[in-house]
């Protein structure tokens, strides 16, 4: 069993930047795919980002390669998306999650743990 829980949502204004973090309890985070994804009202969850489980390999959703830049740290158990240049359809809900394995990356089905969610909201 993995919790997984996110901060580092907020108020930004558009051109700014924010660094979200998702830290698991329970089985070590090492032995997980981690993913961001993201929500608003009305829509399905969208892929934002991914790191395999070494950290080596990472993958983006179309809408933000080049301005986001996930990480993570396995001593500390937490990944990390750092988003820059932020804009105003970057608003969502921001959902972390946890993967045993690299099938379908992309889909929020390969992830069978989710974090709470943490809030985005980019102001013009």
């Amino acid at each position: 069993q993995v919790t997984l829980v996110e901060s580092g949502g907020g108020l930004v204004q558009a051109g700014g930047s924010l660094r979200l973090s998702c830290t698991a309890s329970g089985r070590t985070s090492s032995m997980y795919l981690m993913g961001w994804f993201r929500q608003t009202p009305g829509k399905d969850r969208d892929f934002v980002a991914a790191i395999s489980r070494s950290g080596v390999n990472t993958y983006y959703g179309d809408s933000v390669k080049g301005r986001f830049t996930v990480s993570r740290d396995n001593a500390k158990n937490t990944v990390y998306l750092q988003m820059n240049s932020l804009k105003l359809e970057d608003t969502a809900v921001y959902y972390c999650a946890a993967a045993p394995t690299t099938y379908s990356i992309t889909s929020p089905s390969n992830y069978p743990y989710w974090g709470q969610g943490t809030q985005v909201t980019v102001s013009s």
